[in-house]
């Protein structure tokens, strides 16, 4: 069912009908409330008029009605009346019948002072009397029967008008209704119709162009803004792929080339054993980078699609443990480590992760300190955060260059040249942080040098969203 025929049915045609069926219920008791009215106008005219009968002169029986000076103004409305003697015979009716006229009619009266009954009848024309029977008693203890005896057109006229006029607006709301919707219906549907054809440009694989403009601040508007923060990251996420990718092409190329080059001058003319020694030295180096590189490559894809084991532990034993085995290339190139830990640090968190995360902050700091400088290593709670901080004596990272460093493959060309390393070091720490809802971030070093921080917050799901000053752009 298309979203116009659904609106229709929902919006219009249901609706409608409800009101319909709920006029209908309310005209059957307008009915009875209007017959009932009418029940107690016969009953309080048939208490005047029994307990009148025979206060006329010498106790002669009349029927006030007859008689009341209002009778030219109420006899439109007025109920008839019929008095009948002991006999059962009719001995007064008002209105009068016409003097050709003769009833044949008989009633007799029952018992005096029983309960008045109330009927409807049906006369020859088809028109419906609503009539109150009640029995009473002479002066002299004659029985006489009162029958009152009303029409019930003006009730049948006044529900007819109620059906009419509300019929005719339930009518004129419907067709309201229908254009509405139908308005509403063609307009949702323009919307529907943007999102679906911007969802079939992404199944295609484009991620240029964001949804259509949508002023609207209903759900479908909700849709769109989301579609349009999705749009923009899977577009980010496609270049920052292929920036990879071109990035690592990049640097596969360089060792492959030379390794190339140094074959081919081998192969070119007999070598001296020596000097092919020196040539397979050379290609070992960069297949040694090579290698390096793969694995680089491959603890930032499985940091990106791996799966997480987010377990309660102490955060405070895995820095350490990283320290412990930072400890001999520090000594090896001079340098000491102090660490700052608490004890214990309880956290949700993948260890293996994160021990990944600091080794390479580690590796960092032990790569830029200038030998005889100090590493300083401080694990610290702020909040439901836990903050990991890894600063050294180095040449530091300029401001501009902060959020920089953590791009794959991105080297400071002041400070990295004659350094090993690919550039995916700190990319991966990011990585891990943002897995575990936290952030990674280069701070301002009071002491010079490069301070760079891991942030995770303490229980599982929990994100650091709070900004901090001086710290760059949040992953």
């Amino acid at each position: 069912m298309t979203l116009t025929r659904r609106l229709w049915l929902l919006g219009a045609l249901v609706p409608t009908l409800a009101t319909l069926a709920a006029l209908v219920i309310a005209g059957r008791l307008f009915r009875y409330d209007l017959e009932r009215s009418l029940d107690r106008a016969l009953l309080a005219q048939a208490a005047v008029e029994s307990v009148s009968l025979f206060d006329g002169p010498d106790q002669e029986v009349h029927l006030h009605m007859a008689v009341s000076p209002l009778v030219d103004q109420v006899r439109p409305f007025a109920p008839q009346g019929y008095l009948y003697g002991p006999d059962g015979m009719l001995v007064m009716r008002y209105p009068p019948l016409p003097e050709q006229a003769h009833l044949e009619e008989r009633l007799v009266p029952g018992v005096p002072g029983a309960e008045p009954a109330l009927s409807t009848r049906t006369d020859a024309d088809g028109g419906r009397w609503r009539e109150v029977l009640v029995n009473v008693r002479s002066p002299h203890g004659e029985r006489f029967a009162l029958r009152l005896s009303a029409s019930l057109g003006q009730v049948d006229g006044s529900v007819g008008t109620y059906y009419r006029m509300a019929f005719s607006l339930a009518a004129v709301t419907g067709l309201l209704l229908l254009g509405v919707q139908t308005l509403q219906a063609r307009r949702l549907a323009r919307r529907l119709d943007a999102i679906t054809g911007h969802l079939g440009q992404l199944r295609e694989g484009d991620f240029s162009n964001a949804p259509a403009e949508d002023l609207g601040r209903d759900e479908i508007g909700e849709l769109r803004a989301v579609l349009a923060e999705a749009t923009q990251r899977l577009r980010g996420a496609r270049e920052a792929q292929e920036r990879l990718i071109a990035d690592a092409a990049h640097e596969l190329r360089t060792p492959l080339s030379l390794m190339r080059t140094t074959m081919d001058l081998a192969l070119r003319r007999e070598r001296e054993p020596e000097e092919l020694r020196a040539s397979l030295r050379e290609a070992r180096r960069e297949v040694e980078r090579l290698a390096v590189l793969a694995g680089s490559l491959l603890d930032l894809a499985s940091v990106g699609r791996g799966a997480w084991d987010r377990k309660k532990g102490d955060l405070a034993v895995v820095v350490a443990q990283a320290v412990e085995g930072a400890r001999a290339e520090a000594e090896r190139r001079g340098l000491l480590i102090h660490l700052d830990a608490p004890e214990p640090a309880e956290a949700h968190f993948d260890a293996g992760g994160l021990r990944q995360a600091v080794d390479n902050l580690l590796a960092n700091a032990l790569k830029f300190s200038p030998e005889g400088g100090e590493i300083r290593v401080r694990l610290s709670r702020e909040a439901e955060r836990y903050r990991v901080s890894v600063s050294d004596d180095g040449p530091g990272i300029p401001p501009a260059a902060r959020e920089a460093v953590f791009a794959p493959f991105h080297r400071l060309a002041d400070t990295a040249a004659g350094r090993p390393g690919v550039g995916l070091g700190l990319a991966i720490v990011r990585e891990v942080a943002a897995k575990h809802g936290g952030r990674a971030y280069v701070a301002d070093s009071a002491a010079g040098g490069a301070e760079v921080v891991l942030e995770v917050p303490v229980a599982a799901g929990a994100v650091q969203t709070r900004p901090e000053p001086n710290r760059g752009t949040l992953a």
